[in-house]
């Protein structure tokens, strides 16, 4: 069953490229604990089918980029793009996109934090295998509590714009 609003996000590891090396992050991809991340924060997060795809690339990241001070403006402490791709892929779309500082692009190289999110996709049809479908949701200090799912091929209802009118 998918999580809904009101559940806490389940326990799980995402990682993430590091660009420049900093405290306890080394250049490269660095694993990070969720519920570590989550702790004391409003998060807005989306999940999407995959990096470098047409409309994950020309308009869901983008809006989250471009809309970025409103965000802040609201309260949100950060907002993190999940996808099942690995780190270097998503190391290398956010450079492409211009997310840092932004938005953190998180990997969930084998779809496992996916799973366990209930909001996987089958697409080996497709020869895309096993991915995230497309949301957003809004969580604070790890409990969702807004969660927009979209049908499938369709980009309404997780966009940023969409995420702001929810805020």
């Amino acid at each position: 069953m998918p999580i809904q609003v009101g559940d806490r996000l389940p326990e799980g590891i995402l990682t993430e490229y590091v660009e420049t090396e900093q405290p306890g992050c080394s250049v490269g991809p660095n694993h990070f604990n969720v519920a570590d991340l989550v702790k004391g924060k409003r998060i807005v997060i989306f999940g999407l089918p995959g990096a470098f795809t047409p409309t994950c690339s020309a308009k869901h990241v983008p809006g989250y980029v471009t809309h970025y001070e409103r965000f802040k403006g609201k309260g949100i402490d950060e907002i993190w793009c999940i996808s099942v791709n690995d780190a270097f892929v998503m190391g290398a779309w956010a450079r492409e996109q211009k997310t840092l500082g932004k938005v953190r692009m998180l990997a969930d190289g084998n779809g496992d934090y996916t799973r366990k999110l209930g909001l996987e996709m089958d697409l080996t049809a497709r020869n895309m295998g096993i991915r995230s479908q497309r949301y957003a949701m809004l969580v604070e200090d790890g409990v969702v509590k807004k969660l927009k799912v979209e049908q499938p091929g369709k980009f309404e209802v997780s966009s940023a714009e969409a995420m702001l009118a929810e805020l």
